[in-house]
């Protein structure tokens, strides 16, 4: 149920107690009124200080963005702890089916990988070596025997690139496994 605009009432102090205090007339003074207080309820309710603290962030954006509706309800402070208590609940229920898939993606077992072979070791340390797009392009077409435009693809770059980083990367190997390299 959405409240009705009324006509603007003055804040109350902050020392009368943990009440909902009533219309004030800046956005700023709002927030500084009443972001403690939503904190304290998002935390309860999520029992996570950082989420209570994104939780109420996220109520007052929306507050903010319609403060000129907000304005002028008399308890804008309940409308913004309504907001907040229902990301709260909605943040508790994505974290329940988050958790929930991840426990059933651990019972699965894992995909079986291939160990590289023993008498490669050397070969695939060097290439771990490379600077990143030359390990790349050699990893691509030695594990995976892509041609150099299915590399291009997968990288999305020009297939003389592939061509020039996979020539660089076989120069740099040959020289560091101190392979015979023949030049051109």
């Amino acid at each position: 149920m959405v409240e009705e605009p009324t006509a603007p009432q003055p804040a109350t102090d902050p020392s009368d107690g943990p009440e909902i205090r009533c219309m004030v007339r800046s956005f700023e003074q709002f927030y500084l009124n009443e972001f403690r207080g939503v904190v304290a309820l998002t935390y309860a309710l999520t029992g996570s200080r950082v989420a209570a603290e994104d939780i109420a962030q996220e109520a007052f954006l929306a507050a903010h963005r319609q403060w000129e509706r907000i304005s002028g309800y008399e308890h804008q402070g309940a409308w913004v702890r309504r907001v907040a208590a229902n990301l709260a609940v909605s943040s508790i229920r994505r974290s329940r089916s988050e958790a929930r898939a991840l426990l059933r993606l651990q019972r699965q077992p894992a995909p079986a990988l291939d160990p590289l072979p023993d008498d490669s070791a050397d070969f695939w340390r060097a290439v771990r070596r490379l600077p990143k797009r030359q390990a790349q392009v050699v990893a691509l077409h030695y594990l995976e025997d892509l041609s150099v435009r299915q590399i291009a693809t997968v990288l999305n770059c020009a297939e003389g690139t592939v061509k020039v980083l996979l020539h660089r990367g076989r120069r740099t190997l040959a020289h560091r496994l101190n392979l015979l390299v023949e030049e051109p």
